[in-house]
């Protein structure tokens, strides 16, 4: 578990600042050249190894320049250390790092380079941040990678640069950028929904949502046992929450939920949750709990804890997982989550507008609950929200709360954010770009987004990033001090006109017609994908009249987009043509 433990102090020890490509005498490679090689230890694990072969194949690309990889401490001529080893511990003062610590330092020490940190995926976050920051290599989806040509590389013996991450767990569910482990690796996203064991340190995984319908399902217990569900207006019903004061709800889902930890072995944390519903149970013997605790937060934790008491007995190590979603939200009275449980605080009623802390009346409770969490949760897990998921394709500009957002969940001592995104499709509002900035700021919320979407747009989009940024921009300044919005608005919004339609079109069409290639005009298509939506659902008979209909299902059917969380693309299309 990545505590806080190991995060305090994170601002102090980011020093991005210093992190710049600085010039003197130490060549690292000219003309196709290098006198350097890589040292490993013979201890290295598999993703220091990974991360050799990797500074060595980029290099290469770079430079034309190859580097050796050796395991031998003690060669001779200038190396690069890959890994924390004995050797290193010589140059620099013997330490103990944590296998699981992923902060890093990469640190020229006479004429070597030395990058070192936790081994499982400390070191390698050095090298990918070294080849990044220092050699300008991107990663900016897992089909777009950016390697500049270098003949010449130098650097001074000052060179210093350590770097920690701001949150622990950091991971979104875009599905254009799930299932790359490698592109995860390369930008420091460490958990997704299912663990995966790989060269790159693995991937931490959080088990499952809404589980208590999973663990105690209606089709098999309703019939026989009623009185296990929610009990509303004097009936019990088989789609609402579970009856929490049974005694036999509670074995049941202590039971189930270790056997499935014994199952499923590679979790860390193991979801216990209320179902995605309101219909929380009202007999008198959980109201009586309620009432104890301070509400429904507080009945739900009196479970939650009991089954993380027996859980620990067989799984000292791992975690029980619960929400703080939507009526158990409020944070309890007289009790407080055990040190094995986790809680998930989600922010779906949100105004996502303005940064959470900016004073917006719509999160002002959502700051009360998450003050309240912070003060009593062990370990505080947020699940954010990051896409519109009535339209999906449509402009949402919410990229300005990004990064205060993350700041102010770790200023409460959050171990991990999960960012919900599209989920279901590629092809959504810049959806690419998006999980390429939130990996950025997740590892360091203190960067300015607009620095990030610049440099994706002009790693990007070529002779029409211009354009491009020109368009994003117009997208934000849709956002005034009095606009408010949540995950569900639609095309007539008060964010949405006319002219501003009309001003991206313009704008994205010249971007196209200086697009360098065929791939740059179609990703400049893929973007404007998200006006031709907005166009044809505003005024579907024009749209259908004049051609911009026919272009956006020609470019929704090519990447399969689902045009909401709702509806798949298909439908959608049959949904419209019925409009003519």
């Amino acid at each position: 578990m990545k505590t806080n433990d190991h995060f305090k102090g994170a601002l102090l020890l980011v020093l991005i600042g210093m992190c710049s490509i600085v010039r003197g005498n130490n060549v690292l490679f000219s003309n196709g050249r290098t006198d350097y090689q890589i040292v490993i230890s013979e201890k290295a694990t598999i993703s220091e190894q990974t991360a050799a072969k990797e500074l060595q194949q980029y290099v290469a690309k770079i430079s034309g320049a190859q580097l050796s990889i050796t395991k031998n401490l003690n060669a001779s001529g200038p190396k690069i250390f890959v890994g924390y080893n004995s050797k290193v511990g010589e140059i620099i003062g013997n330490r103990k790092i944590p296998a699981d610590y992923e902060g890093f330092t990469y640190r020229c020490v006479d004429k070597n380079l030395l990058i070192y940190g936790g081994s499982q995926r400390g070191t390698m976050y050095g090298v990918f941040r070294f080849l990044e920051e220092q050699l300008g290599v991107r990663w900016y989806t897992p089909q777009i990678t950016k390697v500049p040509e270098q003949k010449t590389w130098t650097f001074r013996t000052d060179l210093k640069c350590s770097e920690l991450p701001a949150i622990g767990y950091r991971y979104s569910n875009y599905y254009g950028t799930s299932n790359f482990p490698a592109w995860s690796a390369h930008n420091e996203e460490n958990m997704k929904w299912t663990p995966v064991e790989n060269e790159y340190g693995n991937i931490e995984a959080y088990w499952s949502c809404h589980t208590m319908g999973q663990l105690v399902p209606s089709s098999e217990f309703f019939k026989d046992h009623s009185e296990y569900f929610a009990l509303r207006d004097g009936k019990r019903v088989s789609n609402g929450q579970l009856c929490l004061s049974n005694p036999e709800v509670l074995d049941l889902c202590k039971q189930r939920l270790l056997q499935k930890m014994r199952e499923l072995p590679n979790f860390i944390i193991y979801s216990l949750s209320q179902n995605d519903n309101e219909l929380y149970c009202q007999c008198p013997k959980c109201k009586a709990i309620e009432d104890q605790y301070g509400g429904h937060s507080g009945l739900m934790l009196w479970f939650v804890n009991q089954v993380a008491d027996a859980a620990k007995l067989e799984f000292p190590q791992k975690y029980i997982g619960t929400f703080a979603y939507v009526y158990t939200r409020k944070p309890p009275v007289g009790i407080e989550p055990h040190s094995n449980v986790v809680v998930r605080l989600c922010n779906i009623e949100c105004c996502f507008a303005h940064p959470l802390n900016a004073g917006c009346p719509q999160n002002q409770s959502f700051m009360e609950d998450l003050s309240g969490w912070s003060k009593i949760a062990p370990h505080l897990f947020i699940w954010d929200y990051v896409v519109d998921y009535a339209q999906y394709m449509a402009p949402w500009p919410n990229f300005q709360v990004l990064g205060p957002n993350i700041q102010t969940f770790r200023d409460n001592h959050a171990i991990g954010v999960f960012e919900e995104a599209q989920y279901q499709s590629a092809g959504g509002e810049f959806d690419e770009m998006k999980s390429w900035v939130l990996t950025k700021l997740l590892w360091n919320p203190q960067q300015d987004v607009n620095d990030l979407v610049k440099d994706y747009i002009y790693g990007v989009y070529g002779k029409a990033a211009p354009k491009v940024m020109a368009y994003y921009l117009l997208c934000q300044s849709v956002v005034k001090p009095d606009t408010h919005f949540g995950i569900y608005i639609k095309e007539h919004d008060p964010i949405y006109s006319d002219e501003f339609i009309k001003k991206g079109l313009n704008l994205l069409d010249d971007a196209k017609k200086v697009a360098d290639n065929v791939q740059i005009a179609a990703r400049v298509d893929r973007v404007n994908m998200q006006l031709l939506y907005l166009q044809s659902v505003r005024d579907p008979e024009e749209a259908i009249s004049d051609g911009t209909w026919a272009e956006f299902v020609r470019l929704a059917r090519f990447y399969n987009a689902r045009p909401n969380e709702s509806q798949d693309l298909e439908s959608f299309i049959t949904e419209m043509g019925k409009k003519k």
